[in-house]
């Protein structure tokens, strides 16, 4: 769900970057006919994910949701890293996050048709919306998290889920800043042995 992280940790790749956003939308088995590319960013954003799930920032992080989100902590704690990115953009990047945003977008339009139909409504959405632009606020993480909660197939306590977030804000903060240059060295490290 951490669609701006996983297109930054892709670096300059445009074939990384939409690998990478378009990862939580390609479950299983990659799909036939997928890009070598393409795929090549599916694998890096899972080999993320699975850090992720490891790392001790992120863990802590996990461990700040309120018991009765906590089954829901991964999801939230990706969507709050979106924040915080988003956010704090200039921190890590010289670039406008606007112009960013742009980019992203223009790539995953040019790849569009190699990429899995089910994904095509959601990725046309999210240009069309600028989610990732609007994680920078957290009106845009509570957005996303209502429109999740509503897609979900059970009753779930994502919608106000912001408020997990704003109950702990300098801690989730800290733990990002932890994670975010591990993570990025994870990456590098993951590329240079593929």
């Amino acid at each position: 769900m951490n669609f701006l992280a996983h297109a930054l940790l892709a670096g300059e790749s445009p074939a990384l970057i939409v690998g990478g956003v378009v990862g939580d939308w390609i479950k299983g088995p990659l799909p036939a006919g997928l890009p070598q590319d393409l795929a090549r960013g599916v694998a890096l954003h899972r080999a993320i994910d699975v850090f992720a799930e490891t790392h001790p920032a992120f863990c802590a992080s996990r461990a700040r949701v309120s018991a009765p989100r906590r089954r829901y902590a991964g999801v939230l704690v990706d969507i709050f890293y979106d924040h915080l990115l988003a956010r704090d953009w200039a921190d890590f990047r010289d670039d406008a996050l606007a112009h960013y945003c742009a980019g992203v977008y223009r790539q995953l339009g040019m790849r569009l048709v190699e990429l899995p139909a089910g994904a095509h409504h959601a990725l046309a959405l999210m240009a069309r919306e600028d989610w990732l632009q609007s994680y920078a606020e957290l009106e845009g993480i509570a957005d996303v998290l209502a429109r999740m909660s509503r897609r979900a197939r059970q009753p779930n306590p994502l919608a106000g889920g912001e408020a997990e977030f704003v109950a702990a804000a300098e801690g989730f903060e800290h733990d990002f800043r932890a994670w975010l240059p591990d993570a990025q060295r994870f990456v590098a490290d993951w590329l240079t042995a593929r």
